[in-house]
């Protein structure tokens, strides 16, 4: 998270304390509006780790289209 504080201090001007509390309440914010299962991915994608991190959120998100879109066509949720 600190790579994205630090950008977010690089491009506006930001204090390191004021971009901090934007980054969080962005992250925060993000977590609120996206699925439950993509959204538990974003802290460890955040933080650069390995264990949870874009490959993770990519499946998540295929596994939850391939549900809506079998829902779509008249299948079982997956």
């Amino acid at each position: 998270m600190n790579e994205l504080i630090n950008l977010v201090v690089q491009r506006t001007g930001l204090s390191q304390e004021d971009a901090q509390k934007a980054v969080t309440a962005v992250i925060d914010f993000l977590k609120t509006k996206l699925p439950p299962p993509i959204a538990s991915h974003i802290d460890a994608l955040i933080a650069g780790g390995s264990g949870g991190g874009l490959g993770a959120i990519e499946a998540e998100a295929g596994e939850l289209f391939k549900g809506k879109l079998g829902n779509l066509m008249g299948g079982q949720p997956s």
